[in-house]
């Protein structure tokens, strides 16, 4: 049964809202478990992803290699039903090999004329494997994409499937040969989501479950329907006017201009209403996935890093002095 959840309940429930809810929470927890019998160790970051989905947003991953964040995008891909494919990003990787290009035909009358022939970006899910090891050309391909659902190719505009999701995964810029993501590009993504190491249980079970002579494959749970339909709820759910606040307080005190005094100075630029919107999108699907009808301002601090992070700069001298853009936004979460 769906818990109603306390922060939230000043917003009257439509009796319409809680029933659907109520349906869809049956799949989006039988496509949890399924991901979760796949990629172990992992469940925030699992659920983190699920939040991005469900949000109808963009997720970039951010870890070492051999973390599962390949697989974890693979396995999204399955039990959500959706079509999707895969791009591995290398310094030579040109746009049109992701947005796709014309071709000159002939027919048999020797008639000549152009052919467009799409790229793998018209797909449900695309995953950009290592994104940040192409050129800003190629990068930048990719943000009318994730903004306005088509790209234009020869003045021509081409619309992409519904839903359509980018889900990138990156390596630590520190690494040789990776290229810093525009800071347009960042904000296009939903949330930035850490990958980790497991623990030690976890990473046992990992040795135990993933090097026998037979491996669990994740199976279908939901459709394409069914998650337009759960996407289509998320805008739907209830948010109390505490929530509201909140958010508007803690993206509001993450700016330089205007923002929280005690770190204004050491910040070089700070989210814009972009982040506003995908955290009022994402703590709606947090809580749908948590078996609630609406969210709390809990879900705010929960989500506050995901959402903030990418959209933050120190300065020089905050770098200097030691500070952290998660140390910034924990002090924020804690004034909530």
């Amino acid at each position: 049964m769906i818990e109603a959840s306390a922060p939230a309940a000043a917003t009257p429930m439509d009796d319409g809202i809680v029933a659907a809810a109520e349906a869809c929470l049956a799949s989006v927890g039988r496509a949890r478990e399924a991901i979760h019998g796949v990629i172990f160790g992992q469940e925030t970051v699992v659920d983190l992803a699920l939040v991005t989905v469900l949000a109808g947003g963009h997720g970039l991953l951010v870890g070492l290699p051999g973390l599962a964040k390949t697989k974890l995008v693979e396995t999204l891909g399955t039990v959500l039903g959706l079509d999707a494919r895969r791009v591995q990003f290398t310094p030579d990787l040109m746009p049109s090999d992701i947005l796709g290009t014309e071709i000159l035909d002939e027919d048999q009358d020797r008639h000549r004329s152009f052919r467009f022939v799409r790229g793998p970006i018209f797909t449900q899910l695309l995953m950009a494997d290592e994104i940040n090891r192409a050129s800003p050309r190629t990068q930048s391909a990719l943000l009318q994409a994730m903004q306005e659902r088509f790209v234009s190719v020869a003045g021509e505009r081409h619309d992409l499937p519904r839903p359509f999701h980018v889900l990138a995964t990156q390596n630590p810029i520190e690494q040789e040969g990776t290229y810093p993501l525009p800071e347009a590009q960042l904000d296009r993504f939903l949330l930035e989501i850490d990958v980790g190491y497991p623990d030690r249980a976890a990473e046992r079970r990992i040795l135990l479950e993933t090097t026998g002579a037979e491996e669990h494959r994740p199976q279908p749970v939901m459709d394409t329907e069914s998650l337009l339909s759960a996407q289509r709820l998320v805008r739907r759910l209830p948010v109390g006017e505490a929530v509201v606040e909140a958010i508007l307080d803690l993206v509001r005190a993450a700016r330089p201009a205007g923002g929280d005094a005690a770190i204004a100075d050491k910040l070089l630029w700070g989210p814009g209403p972009r982040a506003s919107q995908a955290l009022m999108l994402a703590v709606r699907a947090r809580a749908l996935i948590e078996g609630r009808v609406a969210p709390s301002v809990d879900d705010v601090a929960a989500l506050a890093e995901p959402v903030l992070k990418h959209r933050m700069a120190l300065t020089f001298a905050a770098r200097a002095d030691g500070e952290t853009i998660p140390g910034l936004i924990g002090r924020l979460v804690g004034r909530l």
